[in-house]
């Protein structure tokens, strides 16, 4: 499973807010409510967040194994 746990403290220690991610960087509601509830989102984005933040991807995500994930 992936969790965007890392991304609200990253979040809450820059000097950005959700205010700021929707007005100033166009990053959608939509987008925020997935990271909110570890939903899918695009590398796109991902990417985007790293930019705006000026952090590393495991500022924004970790993995965490879990018995719902994808049976391979």
């Amino acid at each position: 499973m992936i969790s965007y746990s890392p991304f609200w403290k990253t979040l809450q220690e820059s000097d950005e807010s959700w205010y700021t991610l929707t007005k100033k960087h166009k990053i959608s509601d939509s987008t925020l409510h997935r990271l909110k509830h570890n939903k899918d989102i695009s590398t796109k984005t991902i990417n985007d967040l790293c930019r705006i933040l000026n952090c590393t991807v495991q500022d924004i995500l970790q993995y965490i194994p879990s018995e719902k994930d994808q049976k391979l």
